[in-house]
Parts: C-alpha cells; sequence; structure tokens
C-alpha cells in the first residue's frame, strides 16, 4: 500500500532562516542527565523526524520546547531572538505546540469549546463568551484540514484520530509556528493514518515546522524530509532523510548494529502444556480451540475487533466466559479470576500498560513484586534484600532505563514501563506467559530486547501466546499462528505454511484464505 502523502513542496530550507534553534540545550534530574547539550535547527516548512530509542532524551526535549520543564542552561531561540518559555502557556503564545499519543482533552466539553479552551473569544458589555464565534472558527478550521468533524460533538465521543484532528485544529487556531506530533498514529487505522500524512503535507506546505516523533520506519520515511537522532540525552546525529538508509538510522539510535531483528533458538517444542476447547463468550468470541506446548511461540494474529484480546483476558480470568474447557497438562482447571490463573501458572502481559499493567505511582521495585508479595512476605521482614535482588535481576535482564528501583513507574519512557510490566510477571516464574501486543510503542533497541527475552522464555520450557498486530513480529517469531475474525479463529498454519498473504487474507475474509489453509 503507497502510504507517501500527497505532494507538497516544502519551502526550501537553503533559503529560510531558522524558525526554532535549540543551543546546548542540558537538563538533570536527581543527577542523572537527560539532555546533554542538545543542539538542533528547525525551518519552516520541515518536517523533522525526532527519533531514538526510549530514554534517549525525546520526551524530556518536548517538554522543555513546550514549557513543562526548563533547561539547566543552554539557550533556545524562535526566529532568531532568545525565548523563555516559563511555561506552557508561554510556548503556546509563542507558537509552539504538541499533539501527543494520548491527547489530553476536556472529555465533556465539545470540539469546539476544547479547540479555544483557555481562550475563549468574547463580546459585549459586561464581557461574554461568543460561542456563535467559537463554533464558526472551528467549523472554518476543519473545512481548511478538509475534516467532517462536527464541532457540537462531545470529545469523549470521538475516535483516537479525530481527537488527534481537534489537537491539529486548536494547534492551527493559536497560529502555530511550530507543531510537534508525539506517536500520532499509535491507534489509528490505515485510512486514518492516510489523512494524517495529508494533514503533515499540509502544515509543510503552509510553512509550519513539524516534529514527527514515531518509532515506525516507513512513517518516518514517507512525511518526514529530515531527521535528528538522540541518544543518551545527546543529539548524535543530524541530516537529511534522502541520504541516510533505515539500517544507518537504526545503528545510530541505539549506538551498535541490530543483528537478526528476530532471533531464532534450537529448542524444539515439547508435549502440550495447555488446550482449550470450546470457549465461549456471549458477545466477544465463540469456540474458540487451541493448544500450545512447552517451549512453543503460538502467534494470535487478527485485525482490530477480532476478538483475540477479549479470549486472552478469559484465560486470565477477566472478563468471563460462558462455555469451554481449559486444562494444563492434561487436568482440567478453573480459571475465575487473575488469582487462579497466577496459582496455575499462566501469566498475563496486558496491551495496555499505563491502565492494566503497572501502577504509575509506585516504584518500579514495587511493581515488579506485586505478584509475588505472598512469597516474599507480605511485610517484608528481612525480606527486602529477597525482594530487590528479583528486581535487579529482571532490570539487568530486560535492560530496564531507569535512575534507581525506587523511581516511579510515571516517570519512565513508555518503553521502560512496558519492560517493568514484562519484569513483573516474569517474577512468578509463569510456565505459560500471554503477551497481548507486547512491543506497542517501544523503540527498535527496545523490541530487539522483547524479542530475545522472548526466545529465552522458550528455551527454559515455557508456554508463550504472541498476540500482535504486527506482521513480521508474529512470522518472525511465532512457531504456529491463529487467525481470528470476528470472534473466532479462522484459520491456523505452521511456520512453513504462514506467508503474509495467507495470513491477511484469513484475517480479513477473502477467498483465497480459505483455499491457502
Amino acid at each position: 500500500m503507497n502510504m507517501t502523502p500527497p505532494s507538497a513542496e516544502p519551502i526550501t530550507a537553503a533559503v529560510t532562516a531558522p524558525v526554532l534553534a535549540l543551543a546546548g540545550i542540558c537538563k538533570r534530574f536527581d543527577g542523572i542527565v537527560a539532555l546533554d547539550h542538545v543542539t538542533l535547527s528547525l525551518r519552516p516548512g520541515q518536517v523533522l523526524a525526532l527519533v531514538g530509542e526510549n530514554g534517549a532524551g525525546k520526551s524530556t526535549l518536548v517538554k522543555t520546547l513546550t514549557g513543562i520543564y526548563q533547561p539547566d542552561s543552554g539557550a533556545i531561540t524562535l526566529d532568531g531572538a532568545a525565548l523563555r518559555l516559563a511555561g506552557p502557556q508561554d510556548a503556546m503564545r509563542a507558537g509552539i505546540t504538541a499533539v501527543h499519543q494520548e491527547t489530553v482533552m476536556f472529555d465533556e466539553l465539545t470540539v469546539a469549546e476544547n479547540i479555544f479552551a483557555g481562550r475563549q473569544p468574547r463580546h459585549g458589555f459586561p464581557p461574554r463568551v461568543d460561542w456563535c464565534r467559537i463554533e464558526r472558527e472551528a467549523e472554518v478550521l476543519f473545512a481548511r484540514l478538509e475534516v467532517a468533524l462536527p464541532v457540537r460533538a462531545r470529545v469523549k465521543d470521538l475516535s483516537v484520530a479525530q481527537r488527534h484532528f481537534v489537537g491539529i485544529a486548536r494547534a492551527l487556531s493559536q497560529r502555530a509556528r511550530v507543531v510537534i506530533l508525539d506517536e500520532p498514529t499509535a491507534s489509528l487505522s490505515q485510512r486514518e493514518i492516510r489523512e494524517l500524512y495529508r494533514i503533515i503535507g499540509q502544515l509543510r506546505a503552509a510553512g509550519t515546522a513539524v516534529i514527527f516523533i514515531s518509532h515506525k520506519f516507513d512513517e518516518i520515511y514517507a512525511v518526514a524530509d529530515s531527521y535528528a537522532v538522540l541518544r543518551d540525552g545527546q543529539c548524535v546525529a543530524t541530516g537529511a532523510l534522502a541520504d541516510i538508509a533505515e539500517a544507518e538510522l537504526v545503528a545510530l539510535m541505539v549506538g551498535r548494529s541490530v543483528g537478526a531483528v528476530f532471533p531464532q533458538g534450537d529448542a524444539a517444542p515439547g508435549a502440550t502444556l495447555l488446550e482449550v476447547q470450546g470457549y465461549s463468550h456471549p458477545t466477544e468470541f465463540c469456540d474458540i480451540s487451541f493448544s500450545v506446548r512447552r517451549g512453543e511461540i503460538l502467534g494470535f494474529y487478527g485485525l482490530v475487533g477480532a476478538g483475540r484480546s477479549e479470549v486472552m483476558q478469559a484465560l486470565f480470568g477477566l472478563g468471563g466466559h460462558s462455555a469451554g474447557t481449559l486444562t494444563i497438562d492434561g487436568v482440567a482447571v478453573a480459571v475465575n479470576s487473575p488469582g487462579d490463573a497466577i496459582a496455575h501458572g499462566i501469566a498475563y502481559v496486558p496491551e495496555d500498560r499505563q491502565h492494566q499493567g503497572a501502577h504509575l505511582s509506585l516504584p518500579i521495585l514495587h511493581n515488579i513484586t506485586l505478584p509475588i508479595l505472598s512469597r516474599i512476605g507480605f511485610l517484608l521482614r528481612g525480606k527486602r534484600a529477597k525482594e530487590t535482588a528479583i528486581a535487579r535481576r529482571l532490570c539487568a535482564q530486560l535492560e530496564l532505563k531507569a535512575a534507581h528501583f525506587l523511581q516511579p513507574v510515571s516517570e519512565l519512557s513508555g518503553g521502560n514501563q512496558q519492560k517493568v510490566v514484562l519484569a513483573k510477571w516474569l517474577a512468578t516464574d509463569p510456565r505459560v506467559i500471554i503477551l497481548d501486543e507486547p512491543t506497542k510503542g517501544i523503540d527498535i533497541g527496545s523490541k530487539a530486547a522483547v524479542h530475545a527475552l522472548i526466545r529465552q522464555m522458550v528455551e527454559r520450557g515455557l508456554a508463550v501466546i504472541l498476540v500482535s498486530s504486527e506482521l513480521p513480529e508474529v512470522l518472525g517469531m511465532a512457531d504456529r499462528v491463529m487467525v481470528m475474525r470476528q470472534g473466532r479463529i479462522a484459520c491456523g498454519f505452521s511456520r512453513a505454511e504462514a506467508t503474509p498473504e495467507r495470513v491477511v487474507a484469513a484475517a480479513s475474509g477473502c477467498a483465497v484464505a480459505e483455499e491457502a489453509a
């Protein structure tokens, strides 16, 4: 599929001065260097891809540019003039705005009210909010973006993509000079991604500078014209994307060559460990049957809404089911709660790490040992060394980047938050581990570490169920692939049989899938 956005001639960088420039920006937290003399510039109409591993400093840089953090040293200039951002309002007034992956908005307010929140136009005496003007100007903004979105709709009723469009409209209403798009496509469909590409093209053609942050290289090469690589808080490289290959960009990001993308092992699957027969739910899935063996990776693939996560949650005692049997080592077991699942050696790493996977306000140490407190001792009397040893071993294994074990999980990057969730469930010493989108939203270096860890799991005899929307990941890691469609298992493939064409056809219900199966 051609994901290239509509052509839009950017303003020639060679003949324009930087709209925004950073020189020697430094930022430290409790002795940890988050930004180390970062220097880069951005010109009108330029789309700069800001890339780097989780923990490289991207989020800190964005928060510095939007006034949330103030640099310890260095200078920021806008149109050549020194700029001091004491807070987010200063950044907004300067024309710098960010649209985040999880856009924060007022859910109960309308689209138009969100766009002009905090700066509503007023009229009359005494001054009153001019609601008609707010809605009229919001409609003009969406007409400019060529997006059909009712300005009186409540934000809580919008899709993720529509919320992104509201954020972009808000940026345009502020006459933004610099727009930062932070992982904007993470939860979008292919159609919505194409729509976003078109809007980025509009911003570029209008002379707006764009900082585009993404872990997906196809997106980076589709929309950006230049790149800046952050590694360990330093800007280690900048240049034109046309002059650098993807492999070179990856090597700059991780500081080393990432070898085989999907590591292969020598372990041969053993006897059947877990078997599911006729699992059904009144509304989510029907007649689900499969088995997974010791030392095997069983992949689950399907389109959004196919029911994969719902099945996995039921196996872990979440969401429930109405029929079917679950056996472990040939013995039927009842799993009616996560406690039952843990007792039978089943662990589940959820897709939504922030709301389901971790307690963000708690330290790393306590998150990791939370499921095994009964083994360590509820009051941890005399057991602190054991708890620390467990956390230290798992953090080292997962290459977790953090200041210390008592750092709150909320302060970590997305990839490192995911590593904490993985460590938490590995601490239970499971026999079966269900990984639901384990590499979603994390960088390529962290993905390689997670893939290597999965391979280590199966070599130790664990049974792994891998749920992923990334087809290369499923095909590259799984020994067998189950494809779900509309709440049912449509097909099952061996590694040799699972070609991209067959798997996608089965997931979408194409006739060729039935022939291939």
